[in-house]
């Protein structure tokens, strides 16, 4: 069966050629990335990324499906992860090699599986705190996933992994305002909107006056911030073509949000993303540039790690 074809390939039973086929499709500035991790590393990767695409696409799609059946695709993947972290049998899968060559703790998964399933009921946000919830279980544990793949040298690491991935997760939210809200979601804090007098209608008319660009100029700082504070972590990450992947993920998605910021703020006359051409450029920059790469390789300062204790004091940098 050909599972691209549909667009329903199921972690539960694929291959890893089939992920990667998966990956290459879906996911082109990951799959782009992924070009110089060790061939083992890069075949986890891809596994994982199948597994976390088919979840969030549970919920993206639930709209051909009755309530209880999504609910029912969502206790199978339940099932699956208690086999494939059990000794009772498991599908001889991609994902479930991979899972046990790289023990990856389960519950990153199902902190996952509890994210994507919050698209079902919650579809607006009160507040940032409550937003940052939920970016951590769709986004920082995939980090935190890959952080296992790639390997690393410390557990100070780990938190770091944490914030690419909330930066990576705003990125993509400001960058989708509109599709999300034709899907009846709105990711940006309601408190936060009020305070700029953005409304919901305004959204809905794509408007792009003062209020607009300031509630944009806001969370684009916001976010710069995420991500500059993540970059001090990279450097614990395998030198084998892993640090070199997560930083041009951490580079491509910074793009993105750059060109936003370029284009002042205007998310809705076209979708911003970074071009293969200037993902070359950015690749061969960073391959070439010596000062570039020792800038990824030097380990954080103290302040650093006290920066991130001080945003969730519940990070830990345990040896």
């Amino acid at each position: 069966m050909n599972l691209l074809l549909s667009d329903k390939l199921i972690p539960l039973v694929s291959s890893y050629e089939e992920c990667r086929a998966y990956t290459r499709l879906h996911a082109k500035s990951f799959y782009f990335s992924s070009f110089l991790l060790p061939k083992e590393k890069r075949n986890a990767a891809y596994a994982v990324y199948a597994f976390c695409r088919y979840a969030d696409n549970l919920v993206d799609h639930s709209g051909k499906y009755t309530e209880a059946e999504v609910k029912y695709k969502y206790s199978e993947l339940y099932n699956f992860l208690d086999d494939v972290y059990s000794s009772r049998p498991a599908s001889e899968s991609a994902f479930a090699d991979t899972v046990k060559r790289f023990r990856i703790p389960k519950h990153y998964f199902t902190d996952l599986i509890e994210g994507v399933m919050m698209d079902i009921s919650k579809k607006r946000y009160a507040t940032f705190m409550e937003l940052d919830t939920y970016c951590y279980k769709v986004a920082s544990v995939v980090g935190l996933m890959m952080s296992e793949i790639f390997g690393y040298s410390n557990k100070a690491a780990l938190p770091y992994a944490v914030y690419l991935g909330k930066a990576m997760q705003l990125t993509n939210i400001l960058r989708d305002v509109y599709e999300d809200y034709n899907m009846d979601r709105i990711y940006l804090p309601s408190d936060e909107r009020n305070y700029f007098d953005y409304s919901e209608n305004d959204i809905k008319n794509k408007v792009t006056n003062d209020q607009f660009r300031a509630m944009m100029k806001f969370n684009v700082a916001r976010n710069k911030a995420f991500y500059e504070l993540a970059s001090y972590g990279l450097s614990y990450l395998t030198n084998d073509g892993s640090r070199t992947t997560a930083v041009l993920m951490y580079k491509i998605y910074a793009g993105i949000l750059k060109e936003i910021e370029n284009n002042g703020y205007d998310i809705y006359s076209q979708r911003r993303y970074v071009s293969a051409a200037t993902k070359l450029k950015m690749t061969g920059g960073y391959l070439l540039n010596i000062k570039e790469r020792k800038r990824f390789s030097e380990m954080p300062q103290a302040s650093h790690h006290e920066r991130v204790r001080a945003l969730s004091p519940i990070l830990n940098f345990d040896e």
